[in-house]
């Protein structure tokens, strides 16, 4: 079993694509700025999916993981029918608190068709042109709010994760 210790390193990246549907974008065919929100979520969620769980059977066993800060820099605009990807990865990791990067970046078709997740490891140039950068920070907690320590509550999503920071090494 690995040892119950906080990491402050990245982890790999990992990414979901997708195109930017007409709803997420305003008269002028650019996202509005709150939609960046929902697909740092989608990156978390596959990211955790990825790793042989969901949000669903976290919540069924009694842990949350709300946002507690967020910090997020536009640089340049996504459109109504463009090919994103969000690149997601863990930077903090412990037993109570989990801090995630992201990086939204328009790809081209060539860009997507040749996208090999191997390749994204923790120092890899990532692919397309770079929309905005951001961070979230969250902590576990149980139904009831309070600080959970995800070690005791969800031993096997806690090494999971860890091992994914560590790339693998205990």
């Amino acid at each position: 079993m690995m040892s119950r210790t906080s990491v402050n390193q990245p982890s790999r990246w990992f990414t979901t694509s997708f195109r930017v549907r007409y709803q997420e974008s305003d008269q002028m065919g650019v996202v509005y700025h709150a939609n960046y929100l929902n697909w740092f979520e989608m990156g978390r969620t596959e990211m955790i999916r990825e790793l042989g769980f969901t949000y669903r059977g976290m919540e069924e066993e009694g842990v949350l993981l709300p946002v507690v800060d967020l910090e997020m820099k536009y640089l340049s605009p996504a459109h109504y029918d463009d090919l994103v990807n969000v690149f997601t990865r863990m930077t903090v990791f412990s037993a109570l608190r989990i801090h995630y990067e992201y990086e939204v970046r328009r790809l081209s078709e060539g860009e997507r068709d040749s996208l090999n997740l191997s390749l994204y490891g923790r120092d890899q140039e990532l692919p397309g042109d770079l929309l905005v950068r951001g961070k979230t920070n969250h902590v576990w907690v149980n139904r009831e709010w309070k600080p959970a320590r995800l070690d005791k509550s969800v031993p096997k999503l806690y090494d999971a994760l860890k091992s994914s920071l560590l790339g693998g090494e205990e």
